[in-house]
């Protein structure tokens, strides 16, 4: 069982919902996609309902089809800063990739998005793995999987010691001296690596809550050792209970085995709820957004999840034969869940791309808000969970529903916070400040 009595909970958003076909569907405005103010309406119900976090995935590339959709309208760091001034509370976190980043911007933009929203940012950290997005900084090609984690390693180590560049208290302000900043307590880096070259100090002082929260998403080996190293929170998908619970054991125990503590890190299991008065309702609602999938888009998306050109194959025959899990470059976790889940050859590509199409391999369930909550409940208490990322289907419907049918269950059930106790995000997953590398050191190079 997770090690707290409450568990967390992350909204995972996206454009109009989370199944493919939302934009389509009734219950949606598709114009809304390049609308601000749905994006801070979705924060301040997020906040409505006392949600730790949101998060917004990004892609370097328009995607698999865009006559059919795109699933990455706005940058989101910038995205959040807009939603930082909508809210108080909740968490804001932002994907961004170190395989076409570079440490000191990067760096800079999560403090800047930690100081506007008062110590309420988060950085999902990945590493790109599609060949459009590889094409769009001129490489050929998907560089390969461990070449990108290593990046990554090296990315984050650096961005870390940016981030400690300035101590807490360095910001004097003294206007009658006329000193703005201690320069003992500010510090070059001087990082010299296989990748990158950094001098520092980063030229924004340390934010409220020391650091950005470190979040993380893939499950490959190396992406689970990598989260195990550096991450504070992780987005999985996993499918059934025995699944999460074997993946929650397993990145717990190499969090051990890097020398922190098991309740560092909080495991978010994704799902995607349909929720409705009745189970055959909400059923019922699901169906109507798997009939507006465009099969056209689907088979494109499949395709680049297996590594398996599937688009003049027919809908009704299960699977070809896929690629060996060691010749996959792109996202391993993926490739094998969707493997796993066609294993039996029972089900056709048009069943499977049903299955995907609310959230590409994250776990669909059809209920009222007491199976919801129930769900949710026998996940966190058989140790498959420390929370859960959120994935509405469509909104802002979607998360309303789960906001005020669900939350409230939860609450009175003694499993969620009916009130903000915390400040800032870290403070919210109940983790504490990081300390500061260079805290009492004198770097008289920054004077």
């Amino acid at each position: 069982m997770s090690q707290d009595s409450q568990f967390h909970l992350n909204a995972f958003l996206m454009g109009v919902g989370h199944h493919e076909a939302a934009w389509r569907h009734p219950r949606t405005e598709a114009h809304r996609v390049l609308d601000v103010a749905h994006f801070q309406e979705l924060g301040r119900i997020a906040e409505r309902g006392k949600l730790d976090s949101v998060f917004f995935a990004d892609g370097l590339a328009v995607g698999p089809r865009i006559k059919h959709n795109t699933q990455a309208i706005f940058e989101p760091v910038t995205l959040l800063s807009a939603i930082a001034v909508a809210t108080e509370h909740v968490g804001l976190i932002a994907t961004a990739s170190t395989s076409y980043s570079d440490p000191y911007n990067l760096a800079r933009k999560f403090t800047s998005l930690d100081h506007i929203s008062g110590g309420r940012a988060g950085w999902n950290i990945v590493t790109s793995a599609g060949a459009d997005e590889a094409a769009n900084f001129g490489v050929d090609g998907i560089p390969a999987h461990s070449g990108r984690y290593e990046r990554a390693e090296e990315f984050v180590d650096v961005t870390l010691a940016l981030w400690d560049s300035w101590e807490d208290g360095a910001v004097v302000l003294d206007e009658e001296t006329g000193v703005f900043a201690d320069p003992g307590k500010v510090h070059t880096i001087d990082h010299d690596g296989p990748r990158f070259r950094v001098k520092g100090p980063l030229n924004s002082p340390r934010s409220a809550q020391g650091r950005p929260l470190l979040v993380q998403a893939g499950s490959s080996e190396s992406g689970k050792e990598f989260a195990a190293r550096y991450a504070e929170a992780v987005f999985t998908a996993q499918r059934t209970l025995e699944q999460g619970q074997e993946f929650y054991r397993d990145l717990k125990a190499r969090v051990v085995k890097h020398g922190r503590n098991a309740g560092e890190l909080k495991v978010l299991p994704g799902i995607v709820p349909f929720i409705a008065d009745t189970e055959e309702e909400a059923k019922a609602l699901e169906q109507s957004f798997t009939d507006l999938i465009s099969p056209e888009y689907s088979l494109r998306q499949l395709s680049t999840m297996l590594g398996v050109d599937l688009t003049k194959h027919s809908l009704d025959a299960p699977l070809p034969p896929l690629p060996p899990l060691d010749e996959i470059q792109g996202n391993k976790s993926r490739y094998q869940l969707v493997k796993d889940l066609a294993a039996d050859g029972s089900l056709t590509v048009r069943q499977l791309i049903g299955l995907l199409g609310g959230g590409r391999g994250h776990r669909t369930f059809a209920g009222t808000p007491e199976q919801v909550a129930d769900e949710l409940q026998t996940w966190f208490e058989q140790g498959a969970a420390d929370g859960f990322n959120i994935m509405p289907p469509y909104l802002p419907g979607g998360l309303d529903d789960f906001v005020d049918r669900v939350v409230p269950i939860l609450q009175q059930r003694g499993l969620f916070r009916t009130e903000y106790t915390a400040t800032t995000l870290r403070g919210h997953y109940g983790l504490t400040d990081i300390g500061n590398r260079f805290a009492g050191a004198v770097d008289e190079a920054s004077a």
